[in-house]
Order: structure tokens, then sequence, then C-alpha cells
């Protein structure tokens, strides 16, 4: 299953719906902003398979913007199991941190 996190207006990512939820499960527990926790748990739980940022709080989602850009892929490097397919999803990860970085687009 196709999964997909909304960075920013026009400007999108997909992912495995495995590498989805991991990141997710990643940002979860790191969050100080309970909301926005409990939000995305509940896509977790609910396997939405979605998630638009823009719709977050303003502060859950500039927390969510700094916890990608500053672990997320040393985090995939260190957790995900070792096998062919851990290059291309650190890859993938490394373009939804880069993602952030970017303006809204069209």
């Amino acid at each position: 299953m196709a999964a997909l996190i909304m960075v920013r207006q026009g400007r999108d990512w997909q992912a495995t719906g495995g590498l989805f939820e991991w990141t997710l499960e990643y940002l979860i527990p790191r969050l100080d902003d309970r909301k926005t926790a409990d939000w995305l748990r509940m896509v977790v739980a609910e396997n939405l398979g979605s998630l638009w940022l823009p719709d977050l709080p303003d502060a859950g989602r500039a927390q969510i913007f700094a916890l990608l850009r500053s672990d997320l892929v040393a985090a995939a490097r260190r957790e995900l199991p070792e096998g062919p397919a851990k290059s291309d999803a650190i890859a993938q990860l490394g373009e939804l941190v880069a993602l952030t970085w970017l303006e809204d687009g069209r």
C-alpha cells in the first residue's frame, strides 16, 4: 500500500505503507504537542495512509519539521532492519527531509 505525507502545499512525499508508518512512529514519542501526537497515533491506528502537515497546528508542524531535519535519517540508519531495501528507504527519507526546506509550491 502506498502512503502520502503532504509536507507543504504542492509538496508531497510518497512511500510504502511500512515506511510511512515507521516515520510516524519515529515522530510520535518525540512530539511535545500532545494533540499532534494523538493525531499521528490515530493515523497509524486507523491505517489511514496519509497525513496533511499543513492541516496540523503551527506548533506541531514546526516541531515535526525540526524532528525530521534533526535525526530522521540517522535514526533510520540505526533502526531500520538490514536488507536490500534499506539504502533506498534511507534515500527516500532524505527526500522527505529535503521537502521540509522547500517553500510552498504548485
